[in-house]
């Protein structure tokens, strides 16, 4: 089956209640040639992501290229810099135009290590320890948390933020109330509902029973994908109707992971669609920091890019609390859940739900593929890898 059969059959949607994903299942007898180089003006990057970048950041070529420079050796700075500055590290995120890396730091005395990292230090009152640790107290009263639709840690604020529904602020400081915590730490902010991006009947991509959801990314014998897709144990089957694999491994709530075995008659890429002939390649699995741009695809609206707002956000949806999600600006819509999310080509997670949609925007999470990758002993199939990975089969 040649890509654009795999592609056009990516966008067919019949979208019925909310959730599906991306990476291109491919079949035997596909030419692909994942190691090739991209044609590409901006190193590291496929020409349908620089082509996303550009729209929804509203930057030129040449601003894209300089963003996703920035962002690679940010990544690594900070990799550093949390180890080196231990209980001090209070978090770090880029600026809005993407050119300064903001690190803050509880220890004064810190500050001069981050200037000589590169980095801009902004002194707190809080690690980000303290930060995660006031989290998990509000994660272990979730069952309190009355119109309240979700916390996350805010960097940038050096706070804890409270979603109340629109109105309930005041059910809000009642839940922070409830757990014991200041409320010095927190900072109340207002947002919907969400709900998971979930297709339980229908669609394209693959089928599990009745309902219908999408590959996030390749793994050494599957693919990854959002939990609330199947249970461990359920079948799937491909786009042809012909048995592809099973759910071996399955998190929701809690968490909103699953792994899927492929069967021998399956080939998995290290690859996203864009649903317009195209793909990015994916070459690693680095975390890019809070402020990063970041892109999603998925089968209902394509590829759609904005930024990371914050990391260990918990999200109270109708089914169940969720934590450990990455929360971003990017849209999506009922059919997009399961999806990849991904940096220049390094993976970053995959779709679980959000707000609003690609109309009047909104807020969407994603799980972060490295823990679904740690917590399952995943290998992550790259453009590097991939030769390897396949004659193990």
């Amino acid at each position: 089956m040649d890509r654009r059969r795999l592609t056009a059959i990516g966008v067919v949607v019949v979208a019925v209640g909310a959730a599906v994903a991306v990476t291109l299942p491919s079949f035997a007898g596909d030419d692909a040639a994942p190691n090739s180089a991209p044609k590409s003006a901006v190193a590291g990057a496929d020409p349908e992501l620089v082509e996303a970048m550009r729209r929804d950041l509203r930057l030129d070529e040449s601003q894209v290229a300089a963003r996703l420079k920035t962002e690679r050796w940010a990544s690594a700075v900070v990799d550093t810099l949390r180890s080196d500055l231990g209980a001090a590290y209070g978090g770090s995120w880029l600026s809005a135009d993407g050119d300064e890396l903001n690190v803050a730091v509880a220890d004064p005395e810190q500050a001069q290590r981050v200037r000589a990292a590169g980095a801009v230090p902004k002194v707190v009152d809080r690690g980000v320890r303290q930060l995660d640790a006031v989290k998990t107290r509000m994660d272990r009263a979730a069952a309190r948390a009355e119109q309240v639709s979700g916390w996350y840690v805010d960097v940038a604020s050096n706070s804890v933020v409270v979603l109340a529904e629109p109105g309930a602020e005041a059910a809000g400081w009642r839940f922070v109330d409830r757990v014991g915590v200041s409320r010095q730490t927190v900072r109340m902010a207002t947002e919907e509902q969400p709900r998971l991006f979930a297709d339980v009947r229908g669609g394209e991509a693959f089928f599990v029973g009745n309902g219908r959801c999408s590959v996030g990314f390749a793994v050494a014998g599957g693919f990854v994908t959002a939990g609330h897709c199947g249970r461990v144990g359920d079948r799937t089957t491909g786009p042809d109707g012909a048995a592809q694999g099973v759910f071996r491994a399955s998190s929701f709530p809690g968490d909103d992971w699953a792994f899927v075995q492929v069967n021998n008659n399956t080939t998995v890429l290290p690859e996203v669609t864009d649903f317009r002939g195209g793909i990015a390649r994916v070459a690693g699995s680095q975390e890019v920091p809070v402020g990063s741009s970041i892109c999603r695809s998925g089968s209902t609206t394509g590829v759609r890019c904005g930024v990371v707002q914050a990391r260990n956000a918990t999200v109270r949806y109708p089914e169940g609390l969720v934590g450990g999600l990455v929360r971003t600006n990017v849209c999506a819509e009922p059919g997009d859940s399961g999806g990849s999310w991904i940096s220049g080509n390094q993976a970053q997670g995959v779709t679980s739900g959000g707000s609003g949609d690609c109309v009047r925007g909104g807020s969407t999470f994603y799980q972060p593929v490295n823990e679904i990758l740690q917590r399952n002993n995943l290998t992550l199939i790259t453009t590097q890898n991939f030769r390897a990975l396949s004659s193990r089969r």
